[in-house]
């Protein structure tokens, strides 16, 4: 097929390829897109021209053995960044963000720096406790980072948050949303 013949193709579908580009196609890449940001979560890193690895946690390394030890960076046992991700689709276009207050710190890494509140001193003894901490015994090294917590002096805490990217430009999701184009394209002009 010349150029001429697929122009003339073109024009015969162009309504049906106008209601492909504004409305299935937007529906189409973004649940593509949410797919590939989601497996970035499961695969523990982002997906762009190869996997890049996030960095690891505190919890995996310290050798926890609950089953919050065994969760990989940026998820939980409720999964609440992983689940807010969500696509709007509208004409000829779509949205795929992730909305929580934290979802940007964590995809772009940087410092936060929150107030010690006697709520968070609270939390912190509760979890010296839970580590094995108290009077007949000196605990294990994470019950003891609990404690150092709960004893500050500091009013704010800096905290270096990594950078773990799980949504942007990726090349390979590009390419695949490129091939879904081309193939509804040639579904519609072939029929």
């Amino acid at each position: 097929m010349n150029v001429k013949q697929f122009a003339n193709e073109l024009s015969a579908h162009r309504a049906q390829i106008e209601q492909l580009m504004r409305r299935r196609l937007p529906v189409i890449v973004g649940r593509m897109a949410k797919d590939h940001y989601q497996q970035n979560f499961r695969k523990g890193g982002f997906q762009n021209r190869g996997l890049q690895r996030w960095k690891q946690t505190r919890r995996q390394t310290s050798g926890m053995t609950s089953a919050a030890g065994q969760y990989g960076p940026l998820l939980s046992g409720r999964n609440h960044l992983f689940s807010s991700l969500k696509y709007v689709p509208s004409d000829f276009r779509v949205l795929v963000a992730n909305d929580l207050p934290y979802a940007a710190i964590h995809n772009w890494g940087g410092m936060v720096n929150p107030t010690v509140t006697p709520r968070m001193r609270r939390f912190f003894w509760a979890m010296y406790y839970q580590q094995g901490g108290g009077k007949e015994k000196k605990g294990s090294p994470s019950a003891q980072f609990w404690k150092n917590m709960a004893l500050t002096k500091k009013k704010r805490l800096r905290i270096n948050i990594p950078q773990r990217q799980f949504i942007g430009d990726s090349h390979e999701l590009n390419q695949r949303i490129n091939e879904r184009i081309e193939n509804e394209i040639h579904k519609i002009i072939n029929q």
